[in-house]
């Protein structure tokens, strides 16, 4: 079984910054990919930044330019680095992970617990 850890979520007024990491653990083989996602009440779950195992990124429109995914490989954790914080980025924010966990298995997606972000105006 995979386990995604987060962390760093909290209260920020408007235009401050924010940093979110996840660790994941447990039976993993290869991570292909990492990323995070928001969902806010009475919204759907939407992607908010992803990163493959080589490093590629993408963001969703909303938060180009403010936002920032990085990773560290060795520790298999990814980080989200919230900047020049907007009331509407208010949301549980979830990281996922594409995890193979053997040489015989297929990827999964595993999720975080999800934490919260609230900005106030």
């Amino acid at each position: 079984q995979v386990q995604l850890v987060e962390s760093g979520g909290g209260l920020v007024q408007a235009g401050g910054s924010l940093r979110l990491s996840c660790a994941a653990s447990g039976r993993i083989f290869r991570i292909i990919a990492m990323g995070w996602y928001r969902q806010a009440p009475g919204k759907q779950r939407e992607l908010v930044a992803g990163i493959t195992n080589g490093g590629s990124t993408n963001y969703s429109d909303s938060v180009k330019g403010r936002f920032t995914i990085s990773r560290d490989n060795a520790k298999n954790t990814v980080y989200l680095q919230m900047n020049s914080l907007k009331p509407e980025d208010t949301a549980v924010y979830y990281c996922n992970a594409r995890v193979v966990v053997s040489i015989t298995n297929g990827a999964l997606d595993y999720w975080g617990q999800g934490t919260q972000v609230t900005v106030s105006s």
